[in-house]
């Protein structure tokens, strides 16, 4: 184990020193009370020797456990007096972070921007993409994903709420036959992602076909502007084409599954860097 993971550790071990209490301690630091559990048994394991006996109610220090305590306090003021005396207090660097195309074309860039405007010595590596990084594994800082669960093992901060939604142009509404239940659905182009050839409603699911797929929802969304066909897709990314009258929505009785939350996540580290703490905070306040 390294010395960054063993000073981890030991911070989360303070913490639950503390409060004597693994679910006060979880609620303090931000995580999971099982991921709390896991870190000191790793902790119990490396040093070899119990720090802790587990109540049902509440926990107790062992003597080698105060042994510990005491040590990591004075391991902790020694990195705040190193934070006092040097520039870790600065925006600077390299954020690295991954999000779906879609809230990143519709949102990150925007973040970035701002966030670059107020600190111009940050950088930012973006992976746009529709895969799952494991943060923990990986290279990155933060993630934002589309999910209705959100996993244990991260810090996961839902930034909004969104569903899925059917729209058209009002050029191809008007040229087409109505749009009244999921039945009608058979008689009109549906632009789809790639391989995708069912609708998933609360009520049924609808086989869909078309002349159009893709695995790019920006070609989707334009195509259904220029009204190429229908198109089912997450109401954020259509949030300034729905305003402008440029698409409407249509069968807005029917509710789509697979709606979720968009989450900022980032792993469960009692200090992260200045810099990450700092964009959090910013990306926080964006969404409210």
């Amino acid at each position: 184990m390294n010395e960054h993971k063993r000073v981890e550790l030991l911070m989360l071990f303070l913490t639950l020193a503390e409060q004597l209490s693994f679910t006060k301690a979880a609620e303090q630091l931000g995580i999971s009370k099982g991921y709390l559990s896991e870190k000191i048994k790793l902790l119990e394991a490396h040093l070899k020797t119990p720090l802790v006996i587990r109540t049902t109610r509440s926990v107790k220090l062992t003597a080698q456990g105060v042994h510990v305590y005491e040590q990591a306090l004075q391991i902790r003021t020694q990195l705040f007096d190193i934070e006092k005396t040097t520039d870790s207090q600065q925006v600077a660097g390299v954020l690295r972070l991954t999000a779906p195309k879609m809230f990143a074309s519709t949102f990150l860039f925007d973040i970035c921007h701002k966030f670059k405007q107020l600190y111009p010595n940050i950088e930012f590596v973006i992976n746009s993409s529709y895969r799952t990084f494991n943060l923990n594994q990986q290279d990155f800082d933060l993630a934002f994903r589309a999910t209705s669960s959100p996993p244990d093992n991260m810090v996961a901060n839902k930034l909004f709420d969104y569903e899925h939604i059917i729209v058209a142009s009002p050029s191809y509404l008007k040229s087409s036959s109505s749009i009244d239940s999921l039945v009608d659905l058979e008689n009109h182009q549906c632009l789809t992602v790639t391989e995708q050839t069912i609708w998933p409603f609360n009520s049924q699911q609808v086989s869909v076909n078309g002349w159009l797929s893709s695995n790019d929802n920006h070609i989707l969304k334009r195509s259904a502007q220029q009204g190429a066909g229908i198109f089912r897709i997450a109401n954020y990314f259509v949030k300034d084409e729905l305003d402008s009258g440029q698409l409407v929505e249509v069968l807005q009785q029917e509710k789509i599954k697979d709606s979720g939350g968009l989450y900022m996540l980032y792993p469960q580290l009692i200090y992260p860097p200045y810099k990450l703490r700092v964009f959090i905070d910013f990306v926080k306040a964006y969404f409210q």
